[in-house]
């Protein structure tokens, strides 16, 4: 009869989340991981190749997290307030979770078919309000607008680079509700 795992795949990849966020990407070992979760490092690698791997996992489960803030977040039959709720919401994910955001759009991810359907999950979330707002042809191109105007604001705001006074939410509202605000005139266009 075989042993019972001492882990799941699961609970290495929440441990390692955990590790993420409170040391950052390169703060821990696969051996921190492997004490996290009870068992020796050795045991990781037949699970995960390699800590590339596994970050590749955890990637994937902050990418699933921010999906369903994003969906927690929709306000049905209002694609303005919606789009509004979910920018609210993907700044509240950041800023209770900053290092696990950083991995969203991290240069050092893996490009795998996994990663590229996990951030497609996410952005699908707007995608019905952007609809709404801009049509279906400009769609994709206005979410192309608004999540860099989100991260890169958020971004800033996680590196302490709003230090000229305060505002910061006031900003915020004022850049997203201004994009809103240009989709709308856009469409109408």
């Amino acid at each position: 009869m075989p042993a019972h795992p001492k882990t799941t795949d699961a609970r290495i990849v929440q441990a390692a989340l955990e590790l993420v966020e409170r040391q950052g990407r390169d703060g821990f070992s696969m051996n921190d991981v492997a004490a996290a979760v009870g068992i020796r490092a050795p045991s990781l690698y037949g699970r995960f190749k390699d800590r590339a791997s596994l970050l590749a996992a955890v990637e994937l489960r902050v990418w699933a997290e921010l999906a369903r803030f994003l969906d927690d977040a929709i306000v049905a039959n209002d694609p303005e307030a919606s789009l509004m709720a979910q920018a609210h919401a993907i700044r509240r994910y950041a800023r209770g979770n900053p290092n696990s955001y950083s991995l969203f759009f991290d240069i050092r991810s893996e490009p795998t078919e996994d990663a590229t359907k996990a951030r497609a999950a996410a952005v699908t979330t707007l995608m019905p309000s952007l609809r709404a707002l801009v049509g279906e042809q400009h769609a994709f191109a206005a979410a192309r607008v608004l999540v860099p105007f989100l991260h890169g604001f958020i971004s800033m705001e996680l590196a302490n680079g709003f230090r000229l006074g305060a505002g910061v939410d006031e900003a915020f509202e004022t850049g997203v509700r201004t994009i809103l605000w240009g989709f709308g005139r856009f469409a109408r266009a």
